[in-house]
C-alpha cells in the first residue's frame, strides 16, 4: 500500500515538471515570435481609444509619488488619457501626495471610496473607479508599480490588433530584485511564471491569466461581467475565468512592461503568498462547482491546470515526502529504494534545467549567481510554499464555513530604491 500511494505522488510529481518543461518551450518560440508584428500592429493606433488607468491604493505613501511620477510620462495621448488614484480608506499621506499630481497633471485624479466600498478590498476600489471613470479601456496598475513609457501604448495597441481578445496582459519586472535573498527568489518565480505559465500557455492554447497590474481590458466586458467580484481574494483569476466564459481570450504581449517592489521579507511575502493562494483556491472551488455550466473549453483546461496546481500537485508533494519521513522511522512497507533517489535526482535536474532556460530569455538574469540561487532555491523556497498552500487552504475552507468578509490584504510597501522603468 505505501509502495502504490508512493509511486501515484511520484506520477502527480513528474506529470507537473513535464507539463512546466512544455510550457517553458512555448514560452522561449513566444519569445522568439511576439514582436515580429508590431510594426503592422502600429498601423493601427493613428486613432486610438479613451483610457482610463485604474490604480487603488491604499496606505501607499513610501510608494505612490514615484508610481505617479511614471504615470505623468506616459506614452499616449493625453486628450484620451485619466490616470484615477482610487484612495481607500487611507490613513498615511496616500491622498494629499496623490492631490498634489492631481494639481500639477490635469489627467490624473483622486477618489476616495465611499461606504460600503469603503476599506473593504481591492476589487471593491477597482468597481469604485469602474463607475466613475469614461475610458473605453480599462488598464491597471498597482501602487508600487512604474511603468516603461510605452507600457500603456502596447497594452491598447494589443486590443486594437485582436478583436477577439477582452484583455492584453504585459510582463512586470522586479524592482528590487538585488536586495535580499527573498527578492532573488521572487524575481526568479516571477520570470518563470510569466514565460513559462503566461507566455507557454499563449503559444500553446491561446489561454493567459490576468494579473493584478500592469493589464487592459475592455469596459464594454468589464460592464457585462458587472465589474470585479468583491468576494474574491485574487480578483484577476476569477476574473480571467469569467472573460474565457464569454467567449473571448486573453493575450499575453511581453512588450508592455512595468516594474513593481516584491516583499523583501519573510512575514510579508508569507502574508502576500497566502492571500495569493487562498484566491487561487477559492476560484477553483468556485467555478468546480459550475464545471458543467461553463461555456468554454479553455476555462476547463485553465480550471484544471490551477486545481492540479493547488491540490493535486502539492498533495503529491506533501505524501511522498510525509512516506519517506514515516518510513525513517516505522518500517511501513516502503521499498522503492534507488528508485526513488534516481527519480527525485532526475526531478531535480529537469528543475534545474526549466528554470535556467527560462532565465536565459532575460538576458540579464543568465549568471552564475542566479544558477546558485535556483539550486537553493528547489530546497528552500519551493519547499516554504508547500507548507503556505496547506495553510492557505485551511483559512479558505473556514471562510467558506464562517462567511468571514474580505478585506483589503495590502503588501507592506519599503521605501523605492530607484525610479527603474519609468524613463524607459
Amino acid at each position: 500500500m505505501a509502495n502504490t500511494l508512493f509511486f501515484i505522488s511520484l506520477f502527480l510529481i513528474w506529470v507537473m515538471l513535464l507539463y512546466h518543461m512544455f510550457l517553458m518551450e512555448g514560452g522561449y518560440l513566444h519569445f522568439r515570435s511576439f514582436e515580429k508584428p508590431i510594426n503592422q500592429w502600429s498601423k493601427k493606433m493613428d486613432n486610438v481609444p479613451s483610457v482610463s488607468v485604474f490604480i487603488p491604493a491604499h496606505n501607499e505613501a513610501l510608494v505612490i509619488e514615484q508610481t505617479l511620477r511614471a504615470m505623468s510620462r506616459l506614452y499616449y495621448p493625453k486628450d484620451k488619457l485619466e490616470v484615477i488614484v482610487i484612495n481607500d480608506n487611507s490613513s498615511d499621506d496616500t491622498g494629499a501626495i496623490a492631490s498634489k499630481f492631481a494639481e500639477k497633471f490635469p489627467f490624473i485624479r483622486v477618489i476616495e471610496t465611499v461606504e460600503p466600498n469603503k476599506g473593504k478590498g481591492k476589487s471593491s476600489a477597482l468597481n469604485s473607479a469602474l463607475a466613475d471613470s469614461t475610458g473605453e479601456i480599462v488598464v491597471v496598475y498597482d501602487a508600487d508599480n512604474t511603468p516603461e513609457r510605452m507600457a500603456v501604448w502596447y497594452l491598447v495597441m494589443g486590443l486594437i490588433n485582436d478583436p477577439k481578445a477582452a484583455a492584453t496582459v504585459g510582463k512586470f519586472r522586479v524592482i528590487n530584485a538585488a536586495e535580499t535573498w527573498l527578492t532573488r527568489f521572487i524575481n526568479i518565480e516571477t520570470i518563470c511564471f510569466q514565460w513559462m505559465a503566461q507566455g507557454g500557455r499563449w503559444k500553446w492554447f491561446k489561454v493567459a491569466t490576468i494579473p493584478g497590474t500592469n493589464f487592459a481590458i475592455r469596459r464594454s466586458i468589464l460592464e457585462q461581467l458587472g465589474g470585479w467580484d468583491v468576494k474574491a481574494l485574487a480578483e484577476d483569476t476569477e476574473l480571467t475565468i469569467r472573460v474565457y466564459n464569454l467567449g473571448y481570450h486573453i493575450r499575453f504581449f511581453p512588450k508592455a512592461i512595468t516594474w513593481e517592489q516584491e516583499p523583501e521579507t519573510l512575514k510579508v511575502w508569507w502574508k502576500q503568498r497566502t492571500r495569493w493562494a487562498r484566491g487561487n483556491q477559492y476560484v477553483v472551488l468556485k467555478f468546480l462547482s459550475q464545471f458543467f455550466t461553463l461555456k468554454r473549453k479553455s476555462i476547463i483546461f485553465d480550471l484544471f491546470y490551477f486545481f492540479f496546481t493547488y491540490f493535486l500537485f502539492f498533495f503529491g508533494v506533501i505524501l511522498s515526502n510525509g512516506l519517506f519521513i514515516i518510513n525513517l522511522f516505522y518500517d511501513i512497507g516502503l521499498t522503492v529504494g534507488d528508485i526513488a533517489i534516481v527519480l527525485w535526482v532526475l526531478a531535480f535536474l529537469l528543475f534545474l534545467g526549466e528554470v535556467m532556460i527560462t532565465l536565459s530569455i532575460e538576458k540579464t538574469e543568465m549568471n552564475r549567481k542566479n544558477f546558485f540561487y535556483v539550486i537553493l532555491m528547489y530546497f528552500t523556497y519551493s519547499q516554504m510554499w508547500i507548507v503556505l498552500v496547506v495553510w492557505s487552504l485551511l483559512l479558505e475552507i473556514k471562510r467558506m464555513f464562517t462567511g468571514q468578509e474580505v478585506q483589503w490584504y495590502k503588501t507592506e510597501r519599503f521605501a523605492k530604491q530607484s525610479d527603474k522603468g519609468a524613463d524607459e
